[in-house]
C-alpha cells in the first residue's frame, strides 16, 4: 500500500493542481502516470450543469468506442429458443432462461453485462435488487432488451459503453487502457463526449458540461478542458 501510495504523490506532484490541460496534454499525463505494474484502465469523469433530481435531466446512454476498451467484455443474454442460439453464435459467454435468471437470483454477478429478450423481461425484472445497484438490468434505453440479441453481444464485445449521470451530477466512463496510442484515447474520448453532448437534456440551461478529468486506475484525476476537443 505504501507503494501505491508513494506513486500516487509522485503522479499528483507531476500534474500539479492549478492547471487545466488541453485534451492531448491529459491524454499524454494518463498514458505517463499509469501503473508501470500493468496496463491501467483510462477513465473519464465529468460533472454536468444538469439536476439529477429532475426526471427530464437524466443523461443515460451508450457509445460504441473507436477502439474499444481495451477488454472484452464478459456478457450474459436472457433468451430461449432461435434467440438463445443467435447469441451463443455472437459469443455470449452465458445464455439461459429460467436457469440462468434462478443463477442471478442466486446472486451471480460474474459478467460486465446482460441482455435480455422482450418476452424474458417480465421474470428479470424481478432480478432488480441484484443487478440494479450495479448497473447491470437489462435496459431497452441501452440497447440491452431487444430481440436482436446477436447485435447487442456484438456492440458490447466490439467496445460499447454506458453511461449514466449519478445523483452527484457526474458521469464516469472508460475510454481505453494506458498502452493505447495517444490518438486512440483522443478519438475514444471524442466520441463519447459527442454522444454525451447529444444527450443534453433541453431543460438544462447554462452550461451543460462543467468540468472533466482524465484519470488512471488508482492515480490521481487530471483537468481537462473539455473546449479543447
Amino acid at each position: 500500500m505504501a507503494q501505491k501510495s508513494k506513486a500516487y504523490r509522485a503522479a499528483a506532484e507531476k500534474i500539479g493542481t492549478d492547471k487545466v490541460y488541453t485534451a492531448s496534454e491529459a491524454v499524454a499525463l494518463a498514458k505517463e502516470t499509469g501503473s508501470a505494474k500493468f496496463d491501467s484502465t483510462v477513465e473519464v469523469a465529468l460533472k454536468l450543469g444538469v439536476d439529477p433530481r429532475k426526471a427530464d435531466q437524466m443523461v443515460r446512454g451508450t457509445v460504441i468506442l473507436p477502439h474499444g476498451t481495451g477488454k472484452t467484455a464478459r456478457v450474459i443474454v436472457f433468451a430461449t429458443g432461435p434467440a438463445a442460439e443467435a447469441a451463443i453464435a455472437a459469443g455470449a459467454d452465458e445464455v439461459g432462461g429460467d436457469e440462468l435468471i434462478e443463477k442471478v437470483a442466486a446472486g451471480y454477478t460474474a459478467f460486465d453485462s446482460a441482455v435480455s429478450t422482450p418476452e424474458l423481461m417480465g421474470k428479470v425484472g424481478r432480478l432488480g435488487k441484484v443487478l440494479g445497484p450495479r448497473g447491470l438490468m437489462p435496459n431497452p434505453k441501452t440497447g440491452t432488451v431487444t430481440p436482436d440479441v446477436a447485435r447487442a453481444v456484438n456492440d458490447i464485445k466490439g467496445g460499447k459503453i454506458e453511461f449514466r449521470v449519478d445523483k452527484h451530477a457526474n458521469v464516469h466512463f472508460v475510454v481505453g487502457k494506458a498502452s493505447f496510442s495517444s490518438e486512440q484515447l483522443f478519438e475514444n474520448i471524442s466520441t463519447a463526449l459527442e454522444e454525451v453532448n447529444r444527450l443534453k437534456p433541453s431543460s438544462s440551461k447554462g452550461r451543460y458540461i462543467l468540468k472533466g478529468t482524465v484519470s488512471t486506475t488508482f492515480g490521481p484525476g487530471i483537468p481537462m478542458d473539455i473546449n479543447t476537443i
